[in-house]
């Protein structure tokens, strides 16, 4: 589901406004800031981060194969099930807690920056 979303992102991109794809771009960075701070918080209330990995399974089905007569004939086939699964991942909790103070400071740093940043997509793009 999240790469049909990031797939379908430049084509609502393409019908922004120019004044509404300078703010977006503005915020992008802040967007993935707040998101990877909200990860490190939760890894460590949890104290442990948890880690998405694709399982690969391959499943023998019955298949129809349609013959030049127009008759099918049942036969065996190999799929593959990908499907992706939660895993617990240990942490250092010491550089966890480090981690999100950096963003945390790069996150301040940032929205001073976003802020004359907007005012320029404002005054560029007026309404």
């Amino acid at each position: 589901m999240r790469f049909v979303t990031l797939a379908l992102l430049p084509l609502v991109a393409a019908c922004a406004t120019p004044r509404e794809a300078c703010l977006a771009r503005v915020s992008q960075d802040q967007r993935v800031l707040e998101r990877l701070i909200v990860e490190t918080r939760g890894n460590l209330a949890r104290g442990y981060a948890i880690e998405v990995k694709q399982q690969v399974k391959e499943v023998r089905r019955t298949c129809a194969t349609e013959l030049p007569d127009g008759s099918f004939v049942k036969t065996r086939c190999d799929e593959v099930d990908v499907k992706e699964v939660k895993v617990p991942v240990a942490i250092d909790l010491n550089a966890e807690r480090a981690k999100l103070e950096s963003l945390e400071q790069r996150q301040a740093q940032m929205q001073s920056n976003a802020e004359v940043a907007r005012q320029q997509c404002l005054a560029a793009n007026p309404a």
